[in-house]
C-alpha cells in the first residue's frame, strides 16, 4: 500500500476545497488563522513517516491535548479518576452546563470540556500550576521526540479573557467538591494545556504509542500499559468528536481526538497515528475537511476498526 500516494490523492482531492466550514471565531486568536490550510500525517508503527499540504505548519491543538492530559492523570490517580469523571458520550455541546447539575457536578466524560478541567484538577495535585503545565509540556515533548514543542501563549491569553463559559462549568463543579483546587489554578493549566502549538508531524508522532499497545515502537520505552491504551482508544472513539463521535464513528471507524483549531488526531491501532488539520469547522466544532479526508484514508487503507 503506498500510503504517500493516497494522502498526496486526499490533498489534492481537497485543494479547491480548502477553506470551507467555519473558524472557531470565539477565541479571538483562533479567529486569525487562515482557513486556507490543510496537512495531513501518517506515522506508522514502524517508524515511516508520510506528509502532504501543510504538515510543518503548527497549530493550536487545543481539545486534542486532553488525550495527553489524561494520560498523565491517569498514571498519576490510576483508576480513581473515574471516580469524578464518566466514560459516557454527552450528547451534549462540548462546553455544555446542562447535564452538570442533572449529574452532581461529575462529567460526563473526560474530553468535554467539564471532564477536562476536572482532569486538569487532578494533574495539579501536589504542584503549582506553572509545574503541572510544564509537565505536560515535557510528556508531549517526549512523545513527539521534539523538544521545540511550545505553548503559544498568545491562545492562551486569549482563551484566559474570553473562557467565561469554562469559569462558569468550573465554579459549578466546585460547589458539588468535584474541584479541588483554586479555579484560576486550574483555569490557568487547562487554557495553556489548550494552546499547545504543534504540526501535523509532530502530532501523529506523538500519538504513535496508542497505535502501539501502549509502547513507543520506535523507542521501545513503554508510555502505558496494553490495557491503558485500548482503554483511551475506546474514549477516543466514543467520545472524542462530543455530539458528532458516532457520526465520526460511523463514517471513519477509527478512534480520534478533534479540537477546535481544526485539528484531529486518529489511531488506526497496530497500524499508525493520523493527524489532520483544517481550521474550518462543521457544525458540531469538528474539522470538517479533516473529517472528510478521514473518511478518505480509512475508505482506501482499510484501517477501520470495525472492518475494512
Amino acid at each position: 500500500m503506498d500510503l504517500q500516494a493516497i494522502i498526496d490523492d486526499i490533498a489534492l482531492a481537497f485543494a479547491e476545497r480548502r477553506g470551507e466550514g467555519k473558524v472557531a471565531d470565539y477565541i479571538p486568536e483562533l479567529a486569525k488563522v487562515d482557513p486556507k490550510q490543510f496537512a495531513i500525517a501518517i506515522t506508522t508503527v514502524d517508524g515511516a513517516v508520510y506528509t502532504a499540504g501543510d504538515a510543518a505548519t503548527p497549530f493550536s491543538i487545543q481539545s486534542i491535548s486532553k488525550v495527553f492530559m489524561l494520560t498523565l492523570a491517569l498514571g498519576k490517580a490510576g483508576e480513581t479518576v473515574w471516580n469524578r469523571v464518566g466514560r459516557e458520550p454527552s450528547g451534549s455541546a462540548f462546553n455544555s452546563i446542562v447535564q452538570l447539575e442533572h449529574e452532581l457536578g461529575i462529567p460526563r466524560n473526560p474530553f468535554i470540556n467539564a471532564g477536562a478541567i476536572v482532569v486538569c484538577d487532578m494533574v495539579l495535585a501536589g504542584y503549582k500550576p506553572k509545574e503541572a503545565i510544564g509537565e505536560l509540556l515535557r510528556f508531549v515533548r517526549y512523545l513527539a521526540d521534539d523538544e521545540t514543542i511550545s505553548i503559544d501563549q498568545a491562545v492562551a491569553r486569549s482563551e484566559t479573557q474570553t473562557g467565561f463559559r469554562n469559569y462558569a462549568l468550573a465554579n459549578f463543579m466546585r460547589s458539588f467538591g468535584n474541584l479541588h483546587h483554586d479555579v484560576d489554578h486550574v483555569l490557568g493549566v487547562y487554557f495553556h494545556q489548550c494552546a499547545l502549538s504543534m504540526t501535523c508531524r509532530q502530532l501523529s508522532r506523538a500519538g504513535l504509542f496508542l497505535a502501539a499497545q501502549g509502547a513507543d515502537p520506535i523507542s521501545g520505552y513503554s508510555v502505558v500499559s496494553p490495557k491503558r491504551a485500548r482503554r483511551i482508544n475506546a474514549l477516543m472513539l466514543t467520545c472524542g468528536h462530543y455530539d458528532g463521535s458516532g457520526d465520526f464513528a460511523f463514517h471513519v471507524g477509527l478512534p480520534g481526538k478533534s479540537g477546535v483549531g481544526g485539528g484531529i488526531m486518529a489511531i488506526a491501532p497496530g497500524k499508525a497515528s493520523i493527524a489532520v488539520w483544517s481550521p474550518g469547522l462543521n457544525k458540531v466544532g469538528n474539522s470538517q475537511l479533516g473529517s472528510l479526508a478521514l473518511e478518505m484514508l480509512a475508505a482506501r487503507t482499510g484501517w477501520s476498526v470495525f472492518g475494512a
